[in-house]
């Protein structure tokens, strides 16, 4: 089974990443290549995957909206960059709201100045933290500051994420806090996060019930009030939808049957 292991975040690019993941292919002698489980995620992610057949890609992962459930791949060597909210509109130079849902080859966005850090990548091979060194250069080089918009955004996302045990704010107490209109907040928070809050929220609540029942077992009812939910039902319908099984489904193993990639 493949194994996603955490790596520090150099410290030139904690301003644009907050956290760097490697993940590499399963070993055949441990059992085979398991499905791969993408599951919701409100994140832009940067991933470097080097390909068994000496080739390699840099990808933009949009946020994603639903779950999704893949035949494994033969990929060595997976490099994963989470990208800080409100960091990928100036990074990436297009509203994250057209990445969405969607996986695109950063040349696409970048052009002929991709070409360059293309060719430093192929040269670093499966070396992962030569491949990090590469791209912390390229990505420090291209950051710029998006000023009152990043900070708010930031703002924003903070008080949607809340706390186990908290319910979160409504939209409207959180403008009023951040002294914006509502409007103005789902406008900027869409463009830089590449989701309505409402549907933000949505995704963050269904990853803390995957965190809290991986930790405390499924104790749907408690779990249900710990992550913000009106009660067990409003949960199991939240979660069905987004992940396409019941949550007692996907714990117990019982998945949609995986789609090639």
């Amino acid at each position: 089974m493949s194994i996603e292991v955490p790596m520090a975040v150099p410290d030139g690019l904690r301003p644009l990443i907050k956290a760097v993941s490697v993940l590499r292919a399963d070993d055949p002698a441990a059992g085979g290549r398991q499905p791969l489980v993408h599951v919701p995620d409100a994140d832009t992610s940067l991933v470097f995957r080097a390909a068994a057949a000496g080739q390699s890609d840099l990808l933009v992962i949009g946020p994603r909206t639903r779950a999704s459930y893949h035949v494994g791949k033969d990929i060595p060597l997976c490099l994963r960059l989470r990208l800080r909210s409100g960091a990928a509109r100036p990074l990436l130079g297009v509203p994250v709201s057209e990445l969405t849902d969607r996986v695109v080859r950063l040349e696409e966005l970048w052009g002929s100045s991709y070409d360059r850090l293309k060719a430093m990548l192929r040269q670093a091979g499966g070396d992962d933290g030569l491949i990090l060194e590469h791209l912390e250069a390229a990505l420090s080089a291209r950051s710029s500051s998006d000023g009152a918009r990043g900070e708010l955004v930031q703002a924003a996302v903070q008080a949607l994420r809340g706390r186990t045990g908290k319910r979160r704010k409504p939209l409207p107490a959180i403008a009023r806090h951040l002294a914006v209109s509502e409007r103005h907040l789902r406008t900027v928070f869409a463009e830089a996060v590449g989701l309505p809050p409402k549907r933000f929220e949505r995704i963050e609540r269904v990853r803390e019930i995957l965190t809290l029942a991986r930790v405390g077992g499924p104790r749907w009812a408690d779990l249900a009030v710990a992550a913000g939910y009106y009660d067990q039902s409003h949960m199991t319908a939240e979660f069905r939808t987004l992940m396409g099984v019941t949550p007692g489904a996907f714990f117990e193993g019982r998945l949609p049957a995986p789609q090639p990639c």
